[in-house]
């Protein structure tokens, strides 16, 4: 099937692609295309209009500023997998877009189009969900700062309002002795993760842990944060017995499951996902007792 007929809009400037998206109806924004464009000709999705972004330059691009990495909602995958900024101030995102996809939709999918697209199985939105990303909107109102946490709404849906347009991402730099890791279970290379789990760690001068944040995706609409394993290592030696402690609560993750992965068999994923993933961020944060 191909996708059903639709007036093409490239703007050259975030103010004339929200004028676009505000004044048409039945509009979409086109980021990388890599969802919507598949989603368009199954008759999933039939805009009247679509909004090319990729013409906008202050879209696209990394940079360090005092609050942290501000990385450009165009900002393709390919080019936060290779960025050698990203990969130091931001290893837990580097990691994470490394498993999306194969190289050939990392080339075209966008940050911006992944985040907002929300599907349960991106890893992008986990990510986002352990590192408490700050999504940067600018709408008819003016610009607008949502907690990724406030960001989901329900599924493949968030709560950018009408006419707003996702601008930028700011992440946190990473800390001295933080680490963090990314692991996925999938049924082939490539594929949407079953679950996958985000870990990021702050030790203090003794090894023990100052600060945690776990995110599962898969399991629901959105990531899940795991609030009560997070709390219960703070002030924990960083060793195996925490990662089987946070392992364990993890397993008791209210799950959504179907004829192909109950329910019972995405908790089992989350222990032993949770588990390996605090053992790696461990690692890179400098325990020694992994």
């Amino acid at each position: 099937m191909k996708a059903p007929a639709f007036r093409y809009h490239a703007p050259t400037d975030v103010a004339q692609a929200v004028s676009l998206l505000a004044s048409l109806e039945n509009a979409r924004v086109l980021a990388g295309g890599q969802s919507l464009m598949p989603m368009m000709n199954l008759r999933v999705a039939g805009p009247d209009h679509l909004i090319d972004l990729g013409r906008i330059p202050e879209l696209a691009g990394v940079a360090q500023v005092p609050e942290g990495l501000l990385v450009g909602a165009m900002t393709t995958q390919r080019a936060l997998e290779t960025s050698a900024v990203v990969a130091r101030l931001c290893p837990l995102l580097s990691e994470a877009v490394s498993n999306v996809g194969h190289q050939q939709t990392r080339n075209r999918g966008t940050i911006g189009g992944s985040l907002c697209h929300l599907d349960p199985g991106a890893e992008l939105p986990v990510a986002a969900a352990a590192l408490d990303a700050v999504m940067i909107a600018r709408g008819p109102q003016g610009e607008r700062r949502i907690a990724f946490a406030d960001f989901p709404a329900d599924y493949l849906t968030s709560t950018l309002e009408p006419g707003e347009i996702l601008t930028h991402v700011l992440l946190p730099v990473a800390s001295a002795r933080a680490g963090s890791a990314f692991l996925e279970f999938n049924r082939r290379p490539a594929d949407y993760a079953i679950v996958s789990v985000a870990a990021h760690v702050t030790l203090d001068e003794a090894g023990r842990v100052a600060g945690a944040s776990i995110a599962v995706g898969g399991v629901s609409h959105a990531p899940v944060r795991l609030a009560d394993a997070e709390a219960g290592l703070v002030g924990a030696l960083a060793d195996a017995a925490a990662c089987a402690q946070a392992g364990r609560l993890a397993a008791t993750l209210a799950c959504d499951g179907d004829d192909l992965y109950p329910a019972d068999y995405k908790q089992d994923l989350c222990e032993t996902l949770v588990r390996r993933a605090l053992g790696a961020a461990f690692k890179r944060a400098g325990a020694g007792h992994v």
